[in-house]
C-alpha cells in the first residue's frame, strides 16, 4: 500500500497522464519512504491506478465533488471497467502498455529501466571485473543536464496544489538521483554482500548521459533541443517558455538515452605520513623544464614508487603541508605529505605491513626518510590544509654579510619579536603565482656568531613566508628585510625547515611498547647548515 493522501490524486492523476513513471509520480507526491520505491515498477503502477480508481469509484456513486465543465483534462477521470479496469484521460490510456513501459519524461527512464536486479548486477560484476579489496562502498549517480529541465514539469505540480489550496515547496520534492540511490543501494548491497555506506574508499559511479547534451552547459541544453524554441532562450528560461516548451516535448527526443556504468571511477586510498628530505639537490616533485628534466628524481617520487608497487594502483596525486625549494632540507620531524593512490588492487594492510612498505622507502635511497606512514580516509587529509596561513614553521640559515660584523651587532635581532613584514611575489615564482602583497609574520629570531661576514640565524614564522626574501629583500619586494634591519647587504647561503609545526597525521605508536618507533631524523649530509 503506498502512503498516499487523497491531496495526492490530482498530481498523481495529471503526471500520470502526462508521461511520468510511477516513481517520478511518488517524487513529485513527496513520498520520502524508501520501501516504496523499492517495490517493483509493475507494482507501484498497479497501487497507483487503485489509487485513482477508489475516488473515480466513490464519485461514480454519488461523491459531492463536483467537476466543473470546463476544468482540464487531468481532473475529468473516469474508470473504464469494460478495459479491464484502466484508467484514461479524456480518451487517451494513462496506463502503461503491457509488455514495455513508455519513457518517463520527467528521468528519462532512469527510474524505470535501471533499477532492477539486472542492471544492479551489471554494476556488481564491473565491481568484481576490477579484483578490488574493499569491505564496503559509496554510490555515486551523474545525471544528464537535461533532466534538470524535465523537472520543471515542478511547475505544473504546484499549479494543481495552488488550485486545491495546498502548499507545496519545491524542496519538498525527493530528487531524481536520491530516489535511484534508495534502489540501487540496497540491490548492489545484496550483489556485492557488502555495505553500501555514505563514505568508503571505493566510490562506485553510475553516470547516465544523453549523447545531445553530454558536457553541454545549461544554457546550450536548451538550444540543442529544438522543441524548446528560441523563445525559451529569448527568454532566459521563465516559467511560462520553458513549459510552453515542455507541452511539445515528443518520446522521440528522449529514447537516445544511453547509460554508462563501466568502468567504476578510481577506487582510492590516502596513504600519508611525514618525510626529511636530506639533499639540496633533490625537488620535491619532478623538476621539467621546456621539456628537459633537470634532477633524476624527487621526493614524490622517491616516495610514491614503492606506495604504487605494494597497492598495485594505476596512479596517484601526491600532495603536502607548504613545499621546500630544491636547495633547501627539510629536517626535524619532517613534512606531511598524502599521497593519494588510483584504483588500487590491494588496499588491505596490517600496521605491520605499512611499517614494510616505509622500511622499503628508506632504504630505497639516502636522500629522504619517512615516518608515521598510515592509510587514512579521505576526509582526514583535510587535517593538513586546515589554518593553512596560521600555523608556523621553523628554519636555520647561514647569512652572509657585505659589511664586516661582531657579535653585538646581532644582539638586536635576538630581540624582534612578531614582525610584520609586507612581501610582493618574488620574482623567482611570479611567472606561476599571480602578483599581490602578502602580509606575513617573523614570529621570533635568534642568532649565532660565526665569523665576521657570516651568522646562523634561528626563525620562527608564519606559514607562507618567503625566508629567502625577507634575508636579501628581493630588491626592495619585502619590507623590511633583514638587511633593512642591519643597514646592510644581507643574502642566505644554506636554509633547513626545521620544523613544520602542524599537528597531523597522528603519530604512528607500536602495538606492543605503545611507543613511537619513529625517532626524530638525523640528516645524513653533515649536521645542520655547517653548525
Amino acid at each position: 500500500m503506498l502512503p498516499l493522501k487523497d491531496k495526492d490524486r490530482p498530481i498523481a492523476v495529471a503526471l500520470l497522464g502526462a508521461g511520468c513513471c510511477p516513481r517520478c509520480i511518488l517524487r513529485f507526491c513527496c513520498v520520502s519512504l524508501q520501501s516504496a520505491y523499492r517495490q517493483p515498477h509493475e507494482d507501484i503502477l498497479f497501487e497507483l491506478q487503485r489509487f485513482i480508481h477508489e475516488k473515480v469509484a466513490d464519485e461514480s456513486h454519488g461523491a459531492t465533488e463536483e467537476v466543473p465543465a470546463d476544468s482540464p483534462p487531468c481532473k475529468k477521470v473516469r474508470l473504464e471497467a469494460e478495459q479491464g479496469g484502466e484508467v484514461h484521460e479524456g480518451g487517451e490510456d494513462i496506463s502503461v502498455v503491457e509488455g514495455k513501459s513508455k519513457i518517463c519524461v520527467v528521468c528519462l527512464g532512469v527510474l524505470q529501466d535501471f533499477c532492477d536486479k539486472d542492471f544492479a548486477k551489471k554494476v556488481a560484476e564491473a565491481v568484481t571485473s576490477e579484483k578490488y579489496e574493499f569491505d564496503s562502498l559509496v554510490l555515486s549517480v551523474s545525471l544528464p543536464a537535461q533532466l534538470s529541465v524535465r523537472e520543471l514539469c515542478f511547475l505544473n505540480v504546484s499549479s494543481i496544489c495552488r488550485q486545491k489550496g495546498l502548499c507545496l515547496g519545491k524542496d519538498d520534492v525527493i530528487q531524481v538521483k536520491e530516489a535511484f540511490k534508495w534502489i540501487l543501494q540496497s540491490l548492489l548491497s545484496q550483489q556485492l554482500g557488502v555495505p553500501v555506506v555514505s563514505k568508503s574508499p571505493l566510490e562506485v559511479s553510475v553516470g547516465f548521459t544523453h549523447p545531445e547534451t553530454d558536457g553541454d552547459s545549461a544554457s546550450s541544453v536548451l538550444f540543442h533541443f529544438p522543441f524548446l524554441g528560441v523563445s525559451a532562450l529569448k527568454s532566459v528560461f521563465t516559467r511560462m517558455a520553458v513549459a510552453k516548451a515542455l507541452e511539445r516535448i515528443s518520446e522521440e527526443s528522449f529514447r537516445s538515452m544511453k547509460v554508462i556504468y563501466l568502468p567504476p571511477t578510481p577506487y582510492l586510498v590516502l596513504s600519508t605520513g611525514r618525510y626529511n628530505k636530506f639533499s639540496r639537490t633533490l625537488p620535491q616533485t619532478p623538476w621539467v623544464i621546456d621539456g628537459e628534466r633537470r634532477m633524476e628524481s624527487s621526493v614524490e617520487e622517491l616516495i610514491t614508487s614503492p606506495l604504487i608497487a605494494s597497492f598495485q594502483a594505476e596512479g596517484f596525486n601526491f600532495s603536502s603541508s607548504g613545499r621546500e625549494d630544491v636547495d633547501v632540507r627539510t629536517l626535524g620531524n619532517g613534512r606531511p605529505f598524502a599521497v593519494e593512490l588510483l584504483n588500487p588492487r590491494r588496499a588491505r594492510f596490517s600496521p605491520a605491513e605499512v611499517r614494510k612498505i616505509q622500511e622499503a622507502i628508506n632504504k630505497s635511497s639516502d636522500k629522504i626518510r619517512v615516518r608515521d606512514l598510515q592509510i587514512v580516509t579521505r576526509d582526514a587529509v583535510g587535517h593538513m590544509k586546515e589554518g593553512e596561513e596560521e600555523k608556523t614553521k621553523s628554519y636555520s640559515a647561514l647569512i652572509w654579510t657585505h659589511k664586516a660584523i661582531e657579535e653585538q651587532d646581532l644582539e638586536f635581532i635576538n630581540d624582534i619579536k612578531d614582525l610584520g613584514i609586507a612581501q610582493k611575489t618574488p620574482l623567482r615564482v611570479l611567472h606561476r603565482r599571480p602578483l599581490a602583497v602578502r602580509q606575513r609574520v617573523i614570529h621570533t629570531m635568534a642568532t649565532r656568531f660565526r665569523d665576521d661576514h657570516h651568522f646562523y640565524l634561528q626563525l620562527r614564522t608564519q606559514a607562507g613566508t618567503y625566508i629567502k626574501e625577507f634575508v636579501h629583500g628581493d630588491f626592495g619586494r619585502t619590507k623590511p628585510s633583514l638587511g633593512d634591519l642591519m643597514k646592510t647587504e644581507t643574502d642566505i647561503l644554506e636554509l633547513d625547515v626545521e620544523s613544520v609545526d602542524v599537528d597531523w597525521p597522528p603519530a604512528v605508536t607500536d602495538p606492543e611498547s605503545g611507543e613511537n618507533p619513529d625517532l626524530p631524523a638525523s640528516p645524513q649530509h653533515g649536521g645542520t647548515p655547517d653548525c
